[in-house]
């Protein structure tokens, strides 16, 4: 009875494990909405300047940087490498007024090299962002 108690938790935890990861072993980007927003007339595209706040955090909480402490948005464009690759996929499809959570796998974020001091490498990311506005250029 034990044994087969133990089995059956064995299994589960596996298939979680599986699940979380690719089919590689990779882990996957996780995209959790945080708060909607009602009125989308458009929604961020490779290539919008976007202006982001945002906290990054490890897995066990420890905060690494966050533009909120100095009311500061982070400005950059999307889709163009500017930042890691967690937050040119994960950013897709977001409208002015929205807050996402990000998990990034250390894969599509600074890789076994980390950014030390305070992302060691092989670290998965948690970032909580807010889309504050969306500058589209005009298309020629």
């Amino acid at each position: 009875m034990r044994l087969s108690w133990v089995l059956t938790v064995l299994s589960i935890c596996l298939s979680a494990l599986v699940t979380a990861t690719g089919a590689e072993g990779k882990r996957k980007l996780q995209i959790g909405v945080k708060k909607r927003v009602d009125h989308c007339p458009i929604k961020s595209r490779k290539g919008d300047v976007l202006h982001m706040h945002y906290t990054g955090k490890l897995e066990d909480g420890t905060e690494f940087d966050s533009s909120l402490p100095q009311n500061q948005p982070f400005v950059f464009s999307l889709g163009t490498g500017q930042v890691i690759k967690g937050w040119d996929q994960g950013l897709l499809g977001m409208c002015e007024g929205e807050k996402r959570k990000l998990v990034i796998p250390s894969e599509l974020g600074y890789g076994e090299r980390g950014a030390p001091p305070k992302i060691p490498g092989g670290a998965t990311l948690v970032f909580e962002v807010e889309l504050l506005k969306i500058e589209r250029r005009s298309e020629l």
